[in-house]
């Protein structure tokens, strides 16, 4: 389907420079995140047919494109999200008024384990800590503290998805054992499967959480799985810190129910709670799994290409499972 005039398009926040140049190039945009909301809405909602979201629409902000949003787009056909996980729209609803979601999968796949493998060592081998140690002139006083070793310890991923796939790939070169947590077992793998979780974390030292956002798995690493962790347990996070009952957390790395965790994702970003931050047992980053030129550079372009494949009226690009084909009206 190729328009005489170019397809109005929602903008939910801001996104990289070179999406928002070929998106200004190809559609009609419209800001939501620039004045009057409402007024915009009011105005050009019922001619949006295209929505383009991801940074600034978390789960839980105001930009989120949930029911009351959609329902204000009559015309509306796809959305296009930035980024893998896509919990900050409402794929339920979307599915039911015929819309197709895209999301930005497979192109960042390789960044993504790569940090979570360095996240995982320096979580382990306190490396930051190190650093720390160093430069506040510590060193000529005494070594650092001898610490922990991925030596002697087995590793349970949570989720085994491409990403969580291209983890195990990476930690198996260590030699340790590796066991998963999904839903079902995943074809091919020659780990062990775990289908109840508290059984994975029980079983093993390092649990590295990479599962989706979402009612689903909201929360899903409470005070039960930490506990059965153990002592000598390690958290990685690098999904979305709504998988993490946070307070729960805190409380367990404050106890000693688990040894210590690494975490690049957390409930409220960009806020994150002081308790962690004044936590030397922890490695605290900002959001970064998938921050690189190349990745995010790929991601964007992945987006831009999904709204141009369904501009011209070929299927999206990298559609999520859960929504159709768009709806051509």
């Amino acid at each position: 389907m190729v328009e005489s005039s170019r397809p109005e398009l929602l903008q939910t926040g801001p996104l990289m420079a070179m999406i928002e140049q070929q998106l200004a190039e190809h559609f009609t945009v419209h800001r939501l995140d620039k004045g009057d909301a409402d007024a915009l809405l009011a105005q050009a909602g019922p001619n949006i047919r295209a929505v383009a979201t991801g940074v600034g629409a978390t789960a839980g902000g105001a930009n989120r494109v949930n029911e009351g949003l959609l329902a204000r787009l009559p015309k509306l056909e796809i959305v296009a999200n930035f980024g893998v996980g896509y919990d900050a729209v409402d794929v339920t609803a979307a599915a039911a008024r015929g819309i197709v979601v895209t999301n930005t999968p497979g192109v960042l796949d390789d960044e993504v384990a790569d940090l979570s493998v360095g996240l995982l060592l320096a979580t382990l081998r306190r490396i930051p800590q190190a650093d720390r140690f160093l430069r506040a002139g510590n060193w000529p006083k005494g070594g650092f503290p001898l610490g922990a070793t991925l030596r002697d310890r087995s590793i349970g991923i949570v989720g085994m998805g491409r990403i969580g796939q291209a983890i195990a790939r990476r930690l198996a070169g260590f030699g340790r054992p590796i066991a998963y947590h999904s839903r079902r077992p995943v074809e091919g793998l020659p780990y062990p499967h775990y289908p109840v979780l508290r059984e994975l974390a029980a079983a093993v030292d390092v649990l590295l959480v990479i599962v989706p956002g979402g009612p689903a798995t909201d929360r899903m690493i409470n005070a039960e799985v930490l506990e059965a962790l153990g002592p000598n347990g390690v958290l990685i996070n690098v999904a979305r810190g709504s998988v993490v009952d946070e307070p729960a957390l805190i409380a367990a790395l404050e106890s000693g129910t688990i040894a210590a965790a690494g975490l690049d994702v957390f409930a409220n970003e960009p806020h994150v709670p002081d308790a962690l931050i004044a936590m030397d047992n922890v490695v605290l980053l900002p959001h970064i799994a998938s921050a690189t030129h190349v990745t995010r550079n790929a991601m964007g372009q992945l987006v831009v290409d999904n709204l141009l494949a369904w501009r011209d009226g070929r299927e999206p690009l990298t559609p999520v499972p859960e929504t159709p084909l768009p709806v051509r009206r």
